[in-house]
């Protein structure tokens, strides 16, 4: 019997996939739970009932008074917790909370350590090698949150020795009790600002994986990753110059560029499988989480050794006419995309450039942070989807930009344009739902497109 109006009664907001993963995580619990989504016919709606037949489902328009009778409502990262529904429920008393912080509660009875992982970008890719490096250490770590299985789902998994959370900014928002034994913010830039009123309160947002902390760890070249932490909580940065003594970063050596803590030199980075600098500061930030939870550095090193980078984050797609494409379509934000054309533009041959494809759904982003690193290492732009045509006013004029109607458009538009050496980077710096059902799907196109095209006589126009 579902007790509505006890304290022992949840309501959990938003039928996606975390939705999904709370309503299994109460069931198996035995607690009392409805579940109420904003949409009016849920994509998951149907499987959902056939599931669970007995629970109350309420689509459409949040109902306060009946938020406000549960004894606490479990809101999905995609619902914000401004909604006037969720806020009139928490003022008359009732908690609210996200997954993270029911995760937490179940792990902190276990004493499992946690390490957690957020930024504007980067963090997907900083969470699986740090779950690589605990695997090549021999510790068996359960790894996934805004990355892949949702965490209460880690649970179903027994005998996990550590987690390693990627966490987003819609997480954190509803996450109280985190306290990870270390924490990062790998870097912010202005994202999701249709849903934050200004960067200041999208930062608030990330600043709460420091929450309880035991060890911050944070980029040194950007002071809005900076933990506001208690005096005498551990503190460690990475930085892509020559590093402090307790410091990660990279250090010149006999002609080669090193990992290093400090003035000890740790890994050469054309040892790595992935270039760029953008991955440099990846396995920094990796190496000072893991030796602040204790993790040894040899199998550390060997993991970043081995690492070949995620789908659709700078994944190298093929070279023709000497010309390399490059799908970078997890860039869905301007920093991630800066990080990518600042990370692999350096490493072109003399007088290559880049040619970017780029355009969608911006989330009420500004674009003219590009104009300059485009113009340093650019050729072209080629600029698709809802917001193309504002990326190409602040590409500025000095850059030849074009428009796409589509992505496969693009593709053999930017062949036309590229010469010898250069670089066709998909990195859209914006979401992809105004043409593709995800940044999986857009990327899965865009590969699609490159391997169906044919080599140009002379190699490029």
């Amino acid at each position: 019997m579902q007790l509505i109006g006890s304290d022992n009664f949840s309501i959990v907001i938003g039928l996606g996939k975390t939705g999904l993963s709370c309503a299994r995580y109460l069931a198996a619990k035995g607690t009392p739970f409805a579940i109420a989504d904003t949409r009016e016919l849920p994509p998951n709606l149907d499987a959902f009932k056939q599931a669970f037949p007995q629970v109350e489902v309420r689509c459409g328009e949040l109902d306060s008074d009946w938020l406000s009778r549960a004894g606490r409502l479990i809101v999905s990262p995609g619902v914000s917790r401004n909604e006037p529904a969720i806020l009139a429920a928490e003022q008359a008393g009732v908690d609210v909370l996200g997954d993270i912080d029911l995760f937490c509660q179940q792990v902190q009875h276990d004493d499992t350590p946690i390490v957690a992982i957020t930024g504007s970008n980067a963090k997907s890719s900083v969470t699986t090698l740090v779950g690589l490096m605990a695997e090549r250490a021999g510790i068996k770590a359960g790894v996934g949150g805004n990355l892949g299985v949702p965490v209460l789902d880690l649970l179903e998994d027994q005998g996990a020795q550590l987690y390693v959370l990627e966490l987003s900014s819609f997480q954190l928002e509803t996450t109280e009790h985190l306290r990870a034994a270390a924490a990062t913010v790998l870097n912010v830039s202005p994202d999701h600002m249709d849903r934050y009123a200004d960067l200041a309160s999208y930062h608030a947002a990330k600043q709460r994986i420091y929450l309880g902390c035991q060890h911050g760890i944070y980029n040194f070249d950007d002071h809005l990753t900076l933990p506001l932490l208690p005096d005498g909580v551990p503190q460690t940065a990475f930085r892509l110059g020559a590093p402090d003594l307790k410091q990660f970063g990279l250090v010149k050596h006999e002609g080669r560029t090193w990992l290093a803590k400090g003035p000890t030199l740790l890994l050469a980075c054309d040892q790595m499988k992935l270039r760029g600098a953008h991955n440099q500061a990846n396995a920094l930030a990796a190496l000072a989480l893991g030796e602040a939870i204790g993790l040894p550095m040899e199998p550390m090193l060997e993991a970043v050794k081995e690492f070949e980078g995620l789908p659709h984050r700078c994944q190298w797609v093929r070279e023709l006419d000497r010309v390399s494409y490059y799908n970078d379509s997890k860039g869905t934000n301007v920093g991630a995309t800066l990080a990518a054309i600042e990370g692999l533009g350096p490493e072109l041959e003399p007088g290559a450039k880049i040619v970017l494809i780029a355009g969608g759904d911006g989330k009420g982003a500004e674009f003219d942070g590009l104009a300059g690193p485009m113009t340093r290492f650019g050729r072209a732009a080629v600029l698709i989807g809802r917001d193309g045509p504002r990326i190409e006013s602040d590409l500025g004029s000095e850059l030849n930009r074009v428009r796409a109607a589509s992505l496969e458009e693009a593709v053999g538009l930017a062949q036309g344009l590229a010469k010898p050496g250069d670089l066709v980077l998909l990195s859209p710096a914006c979401a992809s739902f105004d043409m593709f059902k995800g940044f999986e799907h857009r990327g899965d196109c865009f590969v699609e497109a490159v391997r169906a095209l044919n080599s140009v006589a002379g190699g490029g126009a």
